[in-house]
């Protein structure tokens, strides 16, 4: 059994860096939400903001796209060529997006000054992508109402964990450790 955690161990420091920082941000960002009553159909700070930017690039389409706060849950309602056509809700914001990319990362770090640049740099990109998603869904949904389920439901996650995905690729070839710790061996 030694000579498999021993054999391993990289992998399994690995998992275990990963999964320890992706808890602790995950628990962090939960006392974070947990600030904001969902009851009273409260939405938190980053998800108002993701909508108001994402009601910025709709307005560069139609000058009649707004967005307004719902009445009914903890969502803002995305408004494009005065007509109601999505809902951005806490899950939309990207955070819980940004938390597993910054975990990896982590778990495969580099020079810790790099480490941090990355993870900041790739959050923006990831928070814009993220708004520019919402914004052309929204007008996708307005022109292709019949294929929101297939919008939504598979080819925009697809265009934002494939933007993780690159930036990880990135970060392991480029800057993390990983490959000097293995290629020693």
């Amino acid at each position: 059994m030694k000579k498999y955690f021993v054999l391993y161990r990289p992998f399994l420091a690995f998992l275990g860096t990963f999964f320890g920082i992706y808890f602790l941000l995950t628990f962090f960002y939960q006392l974070y939400l947990n600030q904001f009553d969902t009851q009273n159909h409260e939405v938190d700070f980053f998800t108002e903001l993701v909508a108001e930017q994402s009601t910025f690039i709709l307005s560069l389409f139609d000058g009649n796209s707004y967005s307004t706060l719902s009445h009914k849950d903890p969502s803002v309602n995305l408004f494009y060529k005065n007509k109601n056509i999505s809902k951005v809700i806490e899950g939309c914001n990207a955070l819980s997006i940004i938390i597993l990319y910054s975990s990896f990362i982590i778990a495969f770090s580099g020079k810790w000054k790099i480490t941090f640049l990355y993870i900041a740099v790739g959050s923006v990109i990831i928070h814009i992508c993220n708004v520019l998603r919402i914004a052309l869904l929204s007008v996708l949904f307005y022109e292709f109402p019949k294929h929101e389920n297939l919008l939504h439901g598979v080819v925009f996650p697809i265009f934002i964990y494939g933007v993780v995905f690159i930036l990880w690729f990135i970060w392991i070839t480029k800057f993390s450790n990983y490959d000097k710790k293995t290629s020693t061996k």
